[in-house]
């Protein structure tokens, strides 16, 4: 039998859209629309609507394999807390018939069941990079600092679980997004280029170090794409890939595909600026940024590698490649 993965790209979304539709049985719901495909990444979202009410919903299909159970209702367990505890506002999942947040659905082309979780539909304008980002960053900054004196002072589930993003399993011998190698539009000078930088901010982040301070339970991800303003609320979503890591790589992903365009360092002052409202941050974590920003990079180049599939891959390709090497160079230049 040929696995899912194997499958053409259009007939695998084909039985993600079947397996969509049949998981909404799991769910007390209305009489809703079918499932629409709003994102493909890691897993597959999808909006349900109730026509009659208006009412809408956010259907997350998991990637086989990518989380377990356990770490799933471990990130559940913190953007629910995040919420409760008035720190910011999160999606709030919803609960099967059967009580539970996260549902096992089988579909006859999958090897395994897919985990399945339902989540209340946020309001909100998604911020774009075309926008005048400048004060909305040192609101995102003050977010992020909130939510981080919140994980450092969270007391987790016993089973907590989740993945940690050091350079090791982003950039090192464990990468849990594939090799940067791999990346789209690679030649033996941009390897040599992107390898001599992959070198360097190994050594400049095993000089920072993982101290409390600087290293613990972080989104991951906060990118324009999972957050919405709705008034002067900042609204976060997509927790999937939060995890341990440092601080400050929340910083670099707030400029996730846009690090090389020249007005980011105008962004990750204000960021800085609305942080310091909240938690202290030292001069000299803040110079390490840069660093930040370019791990976060190089682990985006090894993303779209692995995922040329997704329609953001695929809009990226190789000239996010082009343009990292002159990042790779600059960052050499000033920190090697």
């Amino acid at each position: 039998m040929t696995g899912f993965d194997d499958l053409p790209h259009a007939e695998q979304l084909a039985h993600l859209a079947t397996l969509a539709a049949d998981a909404l049985a799991c769910y007390d719901l209305p009489a809703v629309s079918a499932p629409e495909l709003v994102n493909l990444s890691e897993n597959a979202t999808y909006r349900i609507d109730d026509p009659a009410s208006g009412r809408r919903w956010a259907l997350r299909v998991h990637r086989d394999g990518y989380h377990s159970t356990a770490a799933i209702a471990s990130e559940l367990a913190w953007l629910q807390a995040l919420r409760n505890d008035g720190v910011v506002v999160t999606p709030r999942p919803v609960p099967g018939r059967d009580g539970a947040l996260i549902q096992h659905v089988a579909h006859p082309a999958m090897r395994r069941p897919r985990h399945v979780v339902l989540f209340d539909w946020e309001s909100g304008i998604e911020p774009s990079e075309k926008d005048h980002l400048t004060q909305k960053f040192a609101i995102l900054g003050e977010v992020t600092a909130r939510m981080h004196r919140h994980s450092k002072g969270w007391h987790r589930p016993r089973d907590f679980e989740r993945l940690t993003w050091d350079f090791d399993t982003s950039l090192g011998d464990r990468p849990h997004w594939g090799r940067w190698r791999d990346g789209m539009g690679l030649d033996p000078t941009k390897e040599a280029l992107f390898g001599e930088t992959v070198a360097l901010i190994g050594r400049r982040l095993a000089a920072f170090g993982k101290a409390p301070d600087r290293f613990g339970l972080i989104h991951c991800d906060m990118r324009l794409a999972n957050l919405l303003i709705d008034g002067d609320a900042v609204k976060v979503l997509d927790f999937d890939d939060c995890g341990f890591s440092w601080h400050l790589y929340d910083a670099a992903t707030a400029v996730s595909f846009f690090e090389h365009e020249p007005h980011v360092p105008e962004l990750m002052a204000s960021w800085v600026e609305g942080y310091r409202r909240i938690l202290d941050l030292p001069a000299e974590d803040e110079a390490e940024i840069p660093t930040f920003v370019m791990l976060r990079r190089m682990l985006l180049v090894a993303w779209i590698g692995s995922h040329a599939e997704t329609d953001l891959a695929q809009s990226m390709g190789v000239s996010y490649t082009e343009t990292t090497g002159p990042l790779c160079e600059d960052y050499l230049s000033r920190f090697g």
